[in-house]
């Protein structure tokens, strides 16, 4: 009977050996993760993508001065016997912590040049040098895993949409540029000289088509493209969401399928912390109000509170003539529960002067203290400083802190102060996963600089209403209180989706543009396959897209985008391992019939 061949590579992996493999031989290759030299006794830790392996090479080891050759990083093949660890040496951390491999052959594979990162450890290395050399940062065992968790997420997400009905659709990655969001990236047509394709920032149109043509539901792992400045909750260039839409829903049928589907992933891999069950559905306008952010974090126990009428008339001449001067002025509360000492508050005024504030007035109670201290309690004495105390559930040890004005000018600030107080105060429990629908979105906002109404969120969501509101509106103020069927999903602060019913109603859409200014043949132009399609039949749909880069994130505790990527670009939005983007050749440019115009220095 013949000996069957044993494979040109490995018979098993470096995670695979175990306590019941002791006795047989074995084959192992990959890198070698590190060489101890204990008395002339060699170690070598073997690693490969499934787990890491101890080898021994004694002085009698027919293998002994090859492993006296090998550095960190060579790539070898190992054969060898497999056996038990001493008593004593077993590893409890390793899969194959109990048992080792006598090396009885050694074989170099390839060889490494001295590593300009280290892949042993977790060292703090400068990030371009980590992005230039990406292929041996991914060796790190952190980002390795991190890696891992991203597909197995993904994979999670995959089932579960099919689990729930859905179909996975591909839809074009060279598409129309769009005139609304970012910047898109062009690509120009050599075929078509002087004009360009873009690359999707989002599948929005298609997955909408989609429901026209009667697919019913649709998802897609979506890569979508940005040409946006850097942004730290998001890597420039591309990034991935889970996208999603139905036909004949209502905002609440994608509320009851989509958060099971969101939660049990958070679930899975939340590695026991809490997850939010049964999400609260919070108006744009109240989450403003009480956290001055759409996308706050519930974690932190903070809720702010309007106290403009404890300051009305009071002896606080800075807030009480601002209050009689403006009828949009209101005095806003931050209480900070166990902030009640002159050092904290200190400190947080000293931020708030940082955040380019004047500071931040306060209160603070100490014990035997009628009124509570500092300079706002002095001012407008004890009767309306308890009046404060009270209306906020405060007590003896807390502070409260205040900002005044228009709010739709500091509630972003105030939002910031909340969030700060959280944090220094240490009440937010970071253990745990809230969540929350983030709803009633302003459909139209002011904008400013072109002194004009334009849309808030998503311009092609229903407005709450239809088209008899629009219609109802009768000036600037009135457009800005109408509500859209618009929703976000946050979780611990960030924004992890957002979504709308779809306004499918091809008059209401060209009613909703026209008021900010574009006109029917504006529409046609720039929506032409979307408005098409509307007029042949489109079911009521709404859909959401969930960010997958942000999901990862929060799930393995990373604080940068790049430690959940493999390739990615650094904030400048340079690849610096395949170096782009780079020049192209005169010629490429001839075929493409493109001049590049070098931008003006002096405009520069």
């Amino acid at each position: 009977m013949t000996k069957a061949k044993l494979h040109r590579y490995r018979s098993t992996t470096c995670g695979g050996l175990r306590k019941t493999d002791v006795g047989q031989s074995a084959r192992l290759s990959g890198w070698v993760h590190r060489v101890r030299d204990h008395g002339g006794v060699l170690f070598i830790d073997l690693r490969d993508h499934y787990g890491l392996t101890q080898i021994v090479a004694d002085p009698d080891s027919p293998a002994f001065k090859s492993a006296e050759l090998l550095r960190s990083e060579w790539v070898v093949r190992i054969d060898g016997a497999v056996r038990e660890r001493p008593a004593g040496t077993t590893n409890a951390d390793l899969p194959s912590g109990d048992i080792e491999i006598y090396a009885t052959e050694i074989e170099v594979l390839s060889v490494a040049k001295e590593l300009p990162i280290p892949v042993f450890g977790e060292p703090d290395y400068p990030e371009d040098l980590r992005l230039q050399y990406r292929f041996l940062d991914l060796r790190r065992e952190t980002l390795h895993a991190n890696i891992m968790k991203r597909l197995a997420i993904t994979a999670s997400i995959r089932r579960r949409m099919v689990e729930a009905g859905f179909f996975e659709f591909s839809t074009p990655i060279l598409t129309a540029s769009s005139p609304e969001g970012a910047r898109d990236f062009l690509v120009p047509s050599r075929i078509h000289p002087g004009k360009f394709y873009a690359l999707p920032q989002a599948p929005q149109q298609y997955k909408q088509l989609l429901m026209v043509s009667g697919f019913d539901r649709y998802f897609q792992i979506a890569p979508c493209f940005r040409d946006e400045d850097p942004r730290a909750d998001r890597l420039p260039g591309e990034f991935y969401q889970l996208d999603v839409e139905m036909s004949f829903v209502e905002q609440e049928d994608v509320f009851q399928t989509m958060e099971p589907i969101i939660t049990g992933v958070l679930e899975e891999f939340a590695n026991g912390k809490p997850v939010t069950k049964n999400w609260p559905r919070i108006p744009w306008d109240t989450a403003i109000a009480k956290y001055g952010s759409d996308k706050p974090d519930l974690r932190n126990p903070i809720e702010m509170q309007d106290v403009t009428e404890h300051f009305r008339g009071s002896g606080f001449k800075v807030f009480a003539g601002m209050i009689e001067k403006d009828p949009k002025v209101r005095v806003w509360a931050i209480p900070a529960p166990t902030g009640g000492s002159r050092a904290f508050c200190d400190r947080m005024n000293s931020w708030a002067q940082g955040e380019g504030q004047p500071g931040l007035g306060y209160v603070f109670w100490r014990e035997g203290e009628e009124g509570g201290a500092g300079p706002v309690a002095k001012n407008i004495g004890p009767e309306r400083t308890s009046a404060i105390r009270d209306q906020l559930g405060l007590k003896v040890g807390d502070a409260v802190f205040f900002t005044a004005g228009d709010p739709a000018k500091f509630y972003k600030f105030a939002g910031l102060a909340r969030d700060r107080a959280g944090q220094e105060l240490k009440l937010i429990d970071e253990n745990r996963f809230e969540l929350a629908w983030i709803v009633d979105f302003p459909f139209y906002e002011w904008n400013e600089d072109e002194k004009k109404i334009d849309f808030s969120h998503n311009p092609f969501s229903m407005p709450q209403g239809g088209a008899e509101a629009l219609d109802a509106a009768k000036s600037d103020a009135d457009y800005t209180k109408i509500k859209a069927y618009q929703y976000d999903i946050v979780c611990n602060g960030f924004e992890i989706a957002s979504g709308s019913v779809r306004n499918h109603m091809p008059e209401t859409m060209v009613k909703a543009f026209e008021i900010t200014g574009l006109t029917q043949a504006d529409v046609e132009s720039r929506f032409g396959g979307l408005y098409r399609a509307f007029q042949y039949g489109a079911p009521p749909h709404g859909g959401m897209a969930a960010g997958i880069d942000r999901m990862v994130m929060l799930l393995v505790g990373a604080k940068n985008l790049r430690e959940i990527s493999l390739f990615p670009m650094n904030q400048q939005a340079n690849d610096l391992l395949m170096g782009a983007p780079s020049e192209v050749s005169i010629k490429q440019l001839r075929e493409l019939s493109i001049r590049v115009v070098q931008p003006d220095s002096k405009k520069a």
